[in-house]
């Protein structure tokens, strides 16, 4: 099959999952609207109590304390920004431990003017007062305090963690979570942990003026200092019509500034003319002057040494904020193994699609000599670069395109479930459409067209009750793509589609998705792009008590 017709086929598999639903859906569908009324369960309420002593532990208890403060970070090639990092280092230390083990991590918050923060353990379900996320689940950590947070990790994975406040998820305050199944059968010799991120901090400005600046929308920028050729087309305007974003809050951060008002502002971060034909159109806003692979930008790259003819285990993350990576291994196939966290039927591929949040373990065997891992910086024509030796040979160039790139891509969505991680049938009790809403024209992107309120997160729920077999379709009203996350849960996509808290959702187009309300509490549901998630795409999918 030709790289078009491969193409084409990825592109209607990405947007459409589940049109042969697990079960025939029952009970009618809610909007989650309306409902103050309802009596949620509280996140450290007696349910979830309940929920916890359920898990299977070892006993054994993993302690470390994980310190939020400035820093200045080396990420190669003389490019050494001033950043927020866990313990003075991006990505920050990995963290691993067995499956049942208990982590307790004591977050210190030594950031600076006042500036609150906390953080989520991206992918894990764990109980819902230990989800790290201001102010569903808990209070924001405050400059100059701590907050310990302690669960049982009772599902093997490949995992992460960073900061659900405001922006910070786009700064350098992110490290891997591994947490390994000693039985589990998968044959392998080595293992690499490969974490993908698109970097702006400390370079080109900050997060929070990032936001700033895209929050003025598309109405309020002023298009002087971009060419024709980059200006914005109308088929890039989703628009709710008038809803104003501007009072949004900013999650406490140092840099929240007031911005300049509409048509002062020029456009110094947010990036015209990204397209991908795999993204279904528009592929991102923002202009990263850097794309990292290990914290370490494609001219002075990570370098994982190993011996010809060992099998490798690539853990991959994407902690990006908007940046969606195609990740190739120059002169090797990918055979996919897992994608967050869980198996899947294994599957070869050249290229893998990776939006923000997800996660996806492959295995190589590796060749003789120096090959290019490249994370593709999805239609932004950049990308980061990583370098696998294992024998002699000179470095690649960090523009390297090894062919695979345009070869077998793959995404979640052509994956399946390995039969250990299929849903159980059953049918479904209860069917909520999740509309994606909103564009760049006045950035007022939200879920069923209304922006979530971080001082209201109780407003408008997505009602569900312990026990019930959930349905989500996931309906891509707007003009870009999303990767959508659920807390505290996995889902499947479709009727065999695989295990996942993070999914691409195409623009126009429709995914739905299956999950098992076991897991009491309240959960953020929300777009993985920082920005999209911070001025209102997300949602509360609550339990109700």
């Amino acid at each position: 099959m030709n790289s078009i017709n491969r193409r084409s086929a990825l592109l209607a598999g990405l947007g459409v999952a589940g049109a042969g639903a697990l079960a025939a859906c029952s009970t009618g569908s809610g909007s989650g609207s309306g409902s103050g009324k309802n009596a949620l369960v509280s996140p450290s309420g007696s349910e979830v109590v309940a929920a916890e002593k359920k898990r299977k532990g070892t006993g054994r208890q993993q302690k470390l304390t994980l310190t939020a403060a400035p820093a200045m970070i080396d990420l190669g090639g003389g490019v050494m920004p001033k950043t927020w990092a866990f313990d003075g280092r991006t990505p920050g230390k990995e963290v691993r431990l067995s499956i049942g083990d208990t982590l307790v991590a004591e977050l210190s918050n030594q950031l600076p003017n006042k500036t609150a923060t906390s953080i989520h353990w991206h992918g894990i379900a764990v109980r819902d007062d230990m989800d790290g996320v201001p102010p569903t689940t808990q209070t924001a950590v405050r400059a100059g305090s701590t907050f310990t947070y302690k669960f049982v990790a009772d599902a093997p994975g490949t995992y992460f963690f960073h900061p659900h406040v405001g922006v910070q998820l786009d700064r350098g305050l992110y490290a891997p979570l591994i947490v390994e199944d000693p039985k589990e059968s998968l044959d392998y010799d080595d293992e690499w942990v490969v974490l993908l991120d698109d970097w702006v901090d400390g370079v080109t400005g900050t997060p929070d003026e990032v936001f700033a600046e895209l929050k003025q929308g598309m109405g309020g920028m002023d298009m002087g200092s971009s060419s024709p050729s980059n200006s914005p087309d109308g088929d890039d305007m989703g628009d709710m019509g008038g809803m104003d974003m501007g009072g949004m809050d900013m999650g406490g951060d140092s840099a929240s500034a007031s911005a300049p008002s509409s048509g002062d502002m020029s456009m110094k971060f947010m990036l015209m003319g990204a397209e991908s034909d795999l993204l279904g159109g528009d592929a991102g806003d923002v202009n990263y002057p850097y794309h990292l692979i290990n914290g370490r930008v494609a001219t002075d790259p990570d370098v994982h040494t190993g011996k010809p003819g060992k099998k490798v285990r690539l853990r991959i993350i994407n902690a990006g904020g908007d940046t969606a990576y195609r990740v190739a291994l120059g002169g090797h196939r990918l055979t996919i193994t897992h994608t967050d966290g869980f198996p899947v039927r294994h599957q070869e591929a050249d290229a893998l699609l990776v939006g923000m949040g997800e996660r996806y373990d492959v295995l190589v065997t590796l060749g003789d000599g120096v090959f290019p891992l490249v994370a593709l910086a999805e239609g932004k024509n950049a990308n980061g670069l990583a370098v696998v030796r294992t024998g002699s040979g000179s470095a690649p160039k960090a523009t390297v395109r090894p062919k695979e790139l345009d070869g077998m891509i793959m995404a979640a969505s052509q994956l399946r479930a390995a039969d250990e991680a299929r849903l159980t049938s059953a049918e479904t009790d209860v069917t909520h459409q999740i509309k994606l809403t909103g564009g760049m024209d006045k950035y007022n992107w939200a879920i069923n067209g209304t922006p979530f309120d971080m001082n209201d997160p109780d407003a408008h729920p997505i009602l569900i009750e312990e026990g019930q077999r959930v349905r989500l379709d996931f309906v891509n009203d707007t003009d870009m793509w999303h990767p959508m996350h659920l807390h505290g849960h996995t889902y499947q996509l479709g009727a065999s589609g695989p295990r996942k808290d993070t999914s691409i959702v195409l623009p126009k187009r429709k995914l739905s998705v299956f999950f098992d309300a076991d897991n009491p509490g309240q959960w953020m549901l929300h777009c993985h792009n920082a920005y999209h998630g911070e001025a209102g795409m997300m949602a509360n999918v609550a339990y109700q008590a």
